[in-house]
C-alpha cells in the first residue's frame, strides 16, 4: 500500500475554510500476539495516512492542519526509532534524513504559530504589541510559502512514496539471519513491554536532574518524553495484557509533564526568534521568557515526574 501526497483527502470546499482532516475509516488493531514487522507496518501506516491526509490543507495555509501533520510525522519518526533494532537496514538512513528535513521545514511554521498565538494572548494584555503582531504575520507567511513549495516538490512525493515502499518491502523486511528473523517474528506485546520500561527507566532517571537542565537539555528530555507517551498510545490496543496497565496509568504524568515542558521549549524558541528578527532590523518584544513562570512550570513539570516515579512503587 503506497500513499501520495495526490491521494489524501482535500480539505478544502469551493468557496469555504481549509481544515484539517484524518483518514476515513478505522485503522486496522493491533493484537498481542502479532509479529512485530506487521505491527510495525500497522503503525507506520497509520501515521503515513494521517501525514498525507493533512498535506492539501496545509500547503493551503491551514495552521491546524500543519500542527496535525507534524504529530503524524513525529509519531512516524518515532515508530521507526521505536522498532530500530528490526528495521535498521542500508535505507533507513536516508529515509530518517528525509523525514528530519519535512520536520525542519514544519517546525520553522509552527514555532511562528505558537509565538502569534502568544502575541495574541499579549495583545490583550497589551494593545500596543499589535504592530509587533503583524510583523509576526509578515514573517510567518514567508516561512509558509517555503514551506508550501516543498511539500508541492518531486522530493516530498518521492520521500512519502519511498518511505512507504520501505515499511512495506524494504531490506529490513527481507533479511533472512536468525536475529533478524527473531527480531521479525517477535509478539509485539513482548518486545514493546520491555522496551517501553526501558524508555520509562531512562526519562524518570534524566528527569531527576530537571532543576539544573539548561533549554537545549530541557527539550531533549521533553523529546524522550514525546517519544514515550507516543509509543505508549501506539500500543493501546494491547492495554489488556496485565504489562501494560501501569504504562497505560502513566500517560496521565507524562501528558502534563510534556505539556509543561513543551510551554517551556514554546517560550524559549519565541525568544529566540524575538532575537532572529531584532537581528533583522523587525522590533520585537521579548516577552516569553519570564522568571517566575518558568519556576512554576518546573515545579508542576518536577511534581509530575514525582508521580510518576510513584507509580513503580
Amino acid at each position: 500500500m503506497t500513499f501520495s501526497p495526490t491521494s489524501a483527502n482535500k480539505a478544502t470546499s469551493r468557496g469555504g475554510a481549509t481544515k484539517p482532516r484524518r483518514r476515513r475509516g478505522l485503522p486496522p488493531r493491533l493484537n498481542a500476539r502479532m509479529e512485530c514487522d506487521t505491527a510495525f507496518r500497522t503503525v507506520a501506516r497509520r501515521y503515513l495516512g494521517d501525514l498525507t491526509a493533512n498535506h492539501e490543507a496545509t500547503c493551503n495555509g491551514d495552521a491546524d492542519a500543519l500542527h496535525q501533520m507534524r504529530v503524524a510525522l513525529t509519531r512516524l519518526r518515532t515508530a521507526i526509532l521505536f522498532f530500530s533494532p528490526m528495521v535498521a537496514d542500508s535505507e533507513r538512513t536516508q529515509i530518517r534524513d528525509e523525514l528530519k528535513w519535512l520536520n525542519g521545514h514544519l517546525g520553522v511554521v509552527r514555532d511562528f504559530d505558537v509565538a502569534i498565538e502568544r502575541l495574541k494572548l499579549l495583545d490583550k494584555q497589551a494593545p500596543r504589541a499589535i504592530p509587533y503582531y503583524r510583523s509576526w504575520m509578515a514573517k510567518r507567511a514567508d516561512g509558509h510559502r517555503s514551506l508550501a513549495r516543498a511539500l508541492r516538490s518531486v522530493r516530498y512525493r518521492h520521500l512519502i512514496e519511498s518511505t512507504s515502499d520501505w515499511v512495506e518491502n524494504g531490506p529490513w523486511s527481507t533479511a533472512r539471519g536468525k536475529q533478524a528473523v527473531d527480531a521479525q517474528t517477535c509478539r509485539v506485546a513482548d518486545y514493546s513491554a520491555d522496551k517501553l520500561t526501558q524508555w520509562l527507566e531512562k526519562l524518570l532517571k534524566r528527569s531527576r536532574r530537571l532543576s539544573r537542565m539548561d533549554a537545549e537539555k530541557r527539550h531533549r528530555l521533553r523529546l524522550l518524553n514525546k517519544k514515550l507517551s507516543y509509543s505508549i498510545e501506539a500500543f493501546e490496543d494491547l492495554s489488556s495484557d496485565d504489562r501494560f496497565l501501569r504504562l497505560q496509568a502513566s500517560l496521565k504524568y507524562l501528558r502534563k509533564a510534556q505539556r509543561i515542558l513543551g510551554q517551556l521549549n514554546d517560550d524559549a524558541r519565541g525568544h529566540a526568534l524575538a532575537a532572529a528578527m531584532q537581528q533583522d532590523g523587525i522590533h520585537a518584544p521579548f516577552h516569553f521568557l519570564s522568571p517566575k513562570r518558568q519556576k512554576h512550570l518546573l515545579r508542576d513539570a518536577a511534581e509530575a515526574y514525582r508521580k510518576l516515579a510513584a507509580l513503580k512503587q
